[in-house]
């Protein structure tokens, strides 16, 4: 699972050069998107500050797993690794931005409209069955969101983060989600979804408002604090202080570790899903 280009050191910032950035417009907004690779469509969406060398790790990964990465730039600096009175300042801006409900419980993120219409036009130029979708963090939850969108068929939670203040609340609207688990019921999907046991950001009361709301299609991973990697980014170890991503910042890169294993049930998820 490793190559040369996974193997970027990820205490220095990633230039990302052996990914194709796209000027790409949606319903009248115009966003950066990062591509590589071939075969079905997943777009990864990045956690909290921004595309982190861990982040660009984790989307090789999924290319070299036979994929084509849809990876675009939501907030934060683009491959930089995340200091923490920047990775500060990113947050702040994301949280009043328009784009984001970073506090509203039962009230999608408008951006997932735009990424909705992400995984119609990553279908249309990739073709098999439908696109795949992992959100991280502050976009944890847009990967539900997106079922919306038909094409989007495997989609991935990790440690989905808001509403920021409400550990118990979800940031979808109910009727987007009850829309979401009656298609999930009809088309015989899930969802799956990850957290640390210990996470201050997603708690174990927003894995149960999930699971009341869809059920047996949501099925839930939580990983030991023990599992987390403790060499972490400042952002990481001053701000987020607590166990918290799973296949990024917190997974530890050797065999047998549970966030590897997290990992490849991801790719394998993605690999049924997506090539039958």
């Amino acid at each position: 699972m490793t190559s040369t280009r996974t193997a970027h050191p990820l205490t220095e910032d990633d230039p990302l050069d052996d990914f194709t950035a796209r000027q790409i417009t949606l319903d009248g907004v115009q966003k950066k998107v990062y591509l590589t690779g071939t075969g079905p469509a997943v777009i990864v969406m990045t956690e909290m500050p921004g595309i982190s060398p861990h982040v660009a790790r984790f989307a090789r990964w999924v290319r070299d797993a036979g994929f084509t990465v849809y990876m675009p730039s939501l907030f934060g600096r683009d491959g930089a690794v995340p200091g923490a009175e920047e990775g500060v300042a990113v947050f702040k801006r994301a949280c009043v931005s328009a784009e984001f409900r970073a506090f509203a419980a039962n009230a999608s993120s408008p951006v997932t409209q735009w990424l909705r219409a992400l995984a119609r036009l990553a279908h249309a130029e990739c073709g098999g069955p439908g696109v795949g979708a992992i959100g991280m963090c502050f976009t944890g939850n847009f990967a539900l969101s997106m079922m919306l969108e038909p094409a989007m068929l495997a989609p991935v939670m990790c440690q989905p983060s808001l509403p920021m203040d409400q550990p118990a609340a979800m940031n979808v609207a109910p009727d987007e989600l009850a829309a979401v688990r009656a298609r999930m019921e009809r088309e015989d999907l899930t969802v799956m979804a990850y957290r640390f046991e210990g996470d201050r950001h997603c708690k174990a009361q927003r894995f149960a408002a999930f699971a009341e709301a869809l059920g047996e299609r949501f099925v839930a991973r939580v990983l030991p604090d023990s599992a987390a990697s403790t060499d972490t980014a400042p952002f990481f170890a001053q701000v987020v202080a607590s166990p918290h991503s799973v296949v990024t910042a917190h997974l530890i890169d050797e065999a047998g570790q549970p966030t590897v294993a997290a990992r490849d049930e991801i790719l394998a998820f993605f690999a049924r899903r997506l090539k039958g």
